[in-house]
C-alpha cells in the first residue's frame, strides 16, 4: 500500500494512500456472483441470470458499497501503520479519476508529554439516600398529585387565584382592550412576586390596584424595567387537597397491590439512581477541572474545536426552541462556544490518551449494569435492553459513556483526592 503523510500544520495532516484494486475487484466480483445465484429479474430463471445482465442492474451499488468499505478499511489500516492518533474524523476526497487515489485530511491528538496523574487534587464527593430523603420525596409527590377545591375565604400562600387583569404603562394599556385571565399558585412565582403578594386577602370578586415595579430583565418586554398600575379581581380562590399516602397512592406510580414498603423501596432505589448519576457528574467536573489547569498550555486541534463549539450552538439552540423560543443564531454565534469548546475538547483527548497508554479496555460488567440501570427506569426493561443490543448507534453511545466514566473513575483513584460528604439535596444539586 501507497501512503505518504504530509504537515499542513502543528495538529493538521494530509495522508495520500491507494487503494488496492485487485481487493477491489475481488470484492464486486464475489458480491456480484452471490447476487445472480437469487436474482430475481423477468425473463430470466433464478441463478440463470447473465452476468452482463447482473452487472448492468447491480454493478454501480455493489461498487460504491465496495469502495466504501475498502477505503475506509485502508485508511485505518495506514493510521496504524504511521502511528497516527486521529483528534476527529477525516476529510477523505479522490485525488483522480480511477477512483483508487484518494487524499485524507485531519487533526491529531496533541503530544501532551508524560501524563502524572498523581499531580491532580481531585475532591471525591460522597452521599447517600437517608429515610428523610425518602420522606421528602412523598411529600413531593403528594404535591404533585394535589387537587384544589373552590373556598369563600381569603387567599393565602398556597392557593390557587383565578384573576383577571390589566396593566396601565404610561400612556399604554395593556391590553389595549379587555382584560387577561389566568390563575396563578401563591407562592410559585408564576406571576411577578409582588402581584402574587398583592392577592394574599383577596376574596372571590374583590379588586385591588397596586403599583409594580419591574426588573429590567422581566420576561414581558412592554414591561420590563417600567413603573406599572396593575389592577387585579380575584374570580376564584381554591385551597389545596394533598393526597392520603396509602395503597391507591402507591398504585398510582405503578406499585402492584399498592404495597407501601414496596413504594418506599422503588422510591429509595430512583434515588439512588439519580444520586450515582450525580456524583458521577461532580467526578468528572472534577477531574476535568484538574486536566484543563494542568494542560490548558497545550495547543488544541482548532477544527476539532470548532467543531465541537457548532455542536454546542446546536444543542443550545434546540433547548431554546424546546422552551418556546424562536431563537435564530448569527452566521458567528458558535464563537462564543470557543472556550467551553476548548475546554471540553481538551478532557476528551487527555482521556483517551490515559486510557491507551494504559490500555484500558471497556468493563462488560459495568456496561451491562448501566445498561440495567437505564432499563430500568421504563416500564418493561427487557424490552430496552433489547433495543440497545440491536441498535448499534445506540449501544456505541452507550459504550462511549461508560468507557469515560470508567477512565475518570480510574483517574481519580490515582490522582491525590480528598472526599467531603454531602447531603443528598446538595449532591444533586447541579
Amino acid at each position: 500500500m501507497q501512503v505518504s503523510v504530509e504537515s499542513l500544520g502543528n495538529l493538521e495532516r494530509r495522508m495520500s494512500f491507494t487503494l488496492p484494486a485487485e481487493r477491489l475487484d475481488t470484492h464486486i466480483g464475489g458480491r456480484l456472483r452471490e447476487i445472480a445465484r437469487t436474482a430475481r429479474i423477468k425473463g430470466f430463471r433464478p441463478g440463470k441470470v447473465p452476468a452482463k445482465v447482473i452487472e448492468q442492474r447491480y454493478g454501480p451499488q455493489v461498487r460504491a458499497e465496495a469502495l466504501d468499505g475498502l477505503l475506509r478499511e485502508t485508511f485505518d489500516s495506514a493510521v496504524r501503520e504511521q502511528a497516527l492518533e486521529l483528534a476527529g474524523s477525516p476529510r477523505l476526497e479522490p485525488a483522480g479519476e480511477s477512483g483508487l487515489e484518494w487524499v485524507a485530511t485531519f487533526e491529531v491528538v496533541p503530544d501532551f508529554g508524560d501524563v502524572d496523574l498523581s499531580k491532580l487534587n481531585v475532591i471525591r464527593h460522597t452521599a447517600e439516600v437517608t429515610d428523610a430523603d425518602i420522606d421528602q420525596m412523598i411529600e413531593n409527590l403528594r404535591l404533585q398529585r394535589r387537587t384544589f377545591t373552590p373556598v369563600g375565604r381569603a387567599a393565602q400562600q398556597g392557593d390557587r387565584v383565578a384573576v383577571e387583569t390589566w396593566s396601565q404603562a404610561g400612556d399604554e394599556r395593556l391590553p389595549a382592550e379587555g382584560i387577561e385571565k389566568g390563575a396563578t399558585l401563591i407562592g410559585s412565582g408564576v406571576m411577578y412576586s409582588g402581584i402574587e403578594d398583592a392577592l394574599v386577602g383577596l376574596a372571590k370578586g374583590e379588586e385591588r390596584d397596586i403599583t409594580v415595579d419591574f426588573p429590567a430583565d422581566w420576561r414581558v418586554a412592554q414591561l420590563a424595567g417600567r413603573q406599572v398600575q396593575v389592577y387585579l379581581k380575584v374570580t376564584e380562590v381554591s385551597e389545596p387537597v394533598m393526597p392520603q399516602v396509602d395503597k391507591d397512592f402507591a398504585r398510582s406510580f405503578g406499585v402492584k397491590g399498592g404495597n407501601l414498603e414496596q413504594f418506599q423501596a422503588d422510591i429509595r432505589s430512583n434515588l439512588e439512581r439519580e444520586l450515582k448519576g450525580a456524583l458521577m457528574t461532580r467526578l468528572r467536573r472534577e477531574v476535568g477541572e484538574q486536566m484543563i489547569a494542568a494542560y490548558a498550555h497545550v495547543e488544541m486541534p482548532p477544527k476539532v474545536v470548532e467543531s465541537e463549539a457548532r455542536a454546542m450552538l446546536q444543542q443550545a439552540v434546540e433547548q431554546a426552541q424546546r422552551n418556546g423560543q424562536a431563537l435564530q443564531a448569527p452566521p458567528n454565534a458558535h464563537e462564543n462556544f470557543m472556550d467551553p469548546a476548548r475546554k471540553r475538547v481538551l478532557v476528551a483527548l487527555l482521556v483517551g490518551v490515559v486510557a491507551r497508554s494504559n490500555q484500558l479496555r471497556l468493563d462488560p460488567k459495568r456496561l451491562n449494569e448501566t445498561l440495567r440501570l437505564i432499563a430500568s427506569t421504563y416500564e418493561d426493561p427487557e424490552q430496552v435492553i433489547e433495543l440497545y443490543r440491536n441498535d448499534p448507534q445506540l449501544m456505541q453511545g452507550l459504550q462511549g459513556r461508560v468507557m469515560e466514566e470508567q477512565v475518570i473513575d480510574w483517574i481519580a483513584e490515582r490522582a491525590q483526592h480528598t472526599e467531603q460528604a454531602l447531603g443528598f439535596q446538595e449532591a444533586i444539586r447541579q
